[in-house]
């Protein structure tokens, strides 16, 4: 498939963000992307107004879907799964994980993401940063492991952080082909002890400080 041809599926889990679901979500729904694209949002069980939000949104925008997410069983991880029912959902060949807090920053966004990626990349990580987005490719899944399950097992203190997000291997989104989604999503659930954790920190730092000249900048303004 050429690029010009290339359609995704982004996919988004929320839980009780419905004011963020208002302001940003129409910025990922109003993309200028000619070959097509779908955005899925599950949600995990909110109990505030994202429900009836997505419902107002979906009256203006037919590429829009939800699903929704039961509590599971505690044994099972939630973000995983949550993840695993937007794949299930999805339609296109390539896969886009977010978070409705990452804004697409411009109408072209996903345009410049589509032109730039390496068509022999199997998984792509992203970062925002100050003049754009800034892509990291990795050729197999397995290149990636060690960015995804560092990050995946402290998202919620990433979440926060803002400095110096490239250099730590901090992600905001992750790009990839559908065939090698679920082996992203095992990826989520690895357990690490503190000795390995601090190895893999390392070793990401010193890639991402020394090893820039592998990524590409998408400059909005």
């Amino acid at each position: 498939m050429s690029k010009n041809e290339r359609r995704f599926s982004i996919i988004m889990t929320v839980y009780d963000q419905a004011g963020e679901l208002e302001e940003n979500l129409p910025a990922f729904l109003q993309q200028e992307y000619e070959p097509g694209y779908e955005v899925i949002v599950v949600d995990e069980s909110s109990t505030d107004r994202s429900g009836d939000v997505l419902k107002l949104l979906k009256n203006d925008y037919p590429h829009l879907y939800s699903t929704f997410l039961p509590k599971p069983n505690r044994l099972v991880s939630r973000r995983k799964l949550a993840f695993h029912l937007g794949v299930k959902a999805s339609k296109y060949e390539w896969v886009i994980f977010t978070k409705i807090s990452t804004k697409p920053m411009a109408t072209d966004i996903l345009k410049a993401i589509a032109d730039a990626i390496d068509d022999d990349a199997e998984l792509t990580l992203g970062y925002s940063v100050k003049k754009g987005l800034r892509l990291q490719p990795f050729h197999t899944c397995l290149d990636a492991s060690s960015h995804i399950r560092r990050i995946e097992r402290k998202l919620s203190k990433v979440r926060e952080r803002k400095r110096m997000n490239y250099t730590w291997g901090r992600y905001d989104f992750i790009i990839m082909r559908k065939d090698v989604v679920y082996d992203v999503l095992d990826l989520f659930e690895q357990k690490l002890s503190p000795a390995k954790m601090l190895g893999i920190r390392t070793s990401i730092f010193m890639k991402n400080l020394f090893g820039r000249s592998s990524t590409t900048q998408l400059v909005t303004e």
